[in-house]
């Protein structure tokens, strides 16, 4: 059983590699020194288990409430994004989480299964700018 157990923990880990390769394109980067690199890594490592973590819980636990994943504002963000409405009641993590890769070009098709690290990198960048917006507003207007 322990065996299993480590095979589950080395697979979770690959996943948070190929998140950070290819989700967030650190290959792509072509840092030359170390000092860079590794300041871009510890940015990017965050990002990454952020991916990470919103894909599995959305593959796992999709019927969560969407607020322990993402601020409101990012929530609304992503609804407004779409053209969509929000919902009346509390939206579910991956309702939210496909608005999300939909936005970094996630099809969303009958049988697309669920979005991928490049999809939800994508579109969780667009995501933050326009709840960015609001966040500014409010603090301009205090």
């Amino acid at each position: 059983m322990e065996l299993i157990e480590w095979y589950r923990a080395r697979w979770e880990i690959e996943i948070y590699f190929q998140v950070l390769k290819n989700g967030c394109c650190v290959e792509d980067l072509q840092l030359g020194a170390v000092e860079r690199i590794e300041k871009a890594l510890a940015l990017f490592m965050i990002v990454a288990w952020r991916i990470a973590y919103l894909m599995r819980m959305g593959r796992t636990c999709p019927d969560l409430d969407a607020a322990l994943f993402f601020g409101p504002d990012e929530i609304h963000g992503a609804y407004l994004l779409m053209k969509k409405r929000m919902p009346k009641g509390k939206p579910k993590l991956n309702e939210v989480l496909r608005l999300v890769a939909q936005l970094g070009g996630f099809l969303a098709r009958k049988g697309d299964g669920e979005p991928g690290a490049k999809t939800i990198w994508e579109g969780l960048q667009r995501v933050i700018i326009s709840a960015e917006t609001p966040l500014a507003l409010r603090s301009e207007a205090a």
